[in-house]
């Protein structure tokens, strides 16, 4: 007989290409660019760790994978890692803590838990 095997968090991805805009003056991408593809693929933040491996450059098309970690009352963790496209070599990872918010109120809400079913297989 097989144990149950625990659900798996499902990772999902955005695609971006590096643009003149994201270079800083050492001819690679700037750090507040890595960090505004962590929030594209986030929700209401309230905390980001990032670690920084390897530079993107002009053109290069990048991966934002992201996938939930470990859920609490309101806040979830959330896992991404920025990837270049060409050869999925990490770029950079970053852990996020971050929170659904009540859409009428603005206010942070408690997690549903059909919610947090959806992000995992």
């Amino acid at each position: 007989m097989s144990e149950p095997t625990e659900p798996q968090p499902v990772r999902y991805e955005r695609v971006s290409v590096v643009e003149p805009g994201d270079i800083d003056d050492l001819g690679h991408v700037n750090n507040v660019v890595y960090l505004r593809w962590v929030q594209d693929v986030a929700w209401v933040v309230l905390r980001h760790e990032i670690d920084y491996q390897h530079p993107a450059v002009l053109g290069d098309q990048v991966v934002a994978r992201t996938w939930v970690g470990t859920a609490r009352a309101t806040t979830f963790e959330r896992h991404t890692e920025i990837l270049r496209a060409s050869d999925r070599r990490v770029l950079a990872r970053a852990r996020s803590l971050w929170c659904p918010v009540n859409a009428r109120t603005g206010r942070p809400r408690r997690l549903d838990p059909a919610l947090n079913e959806r992000f995992y297989s």
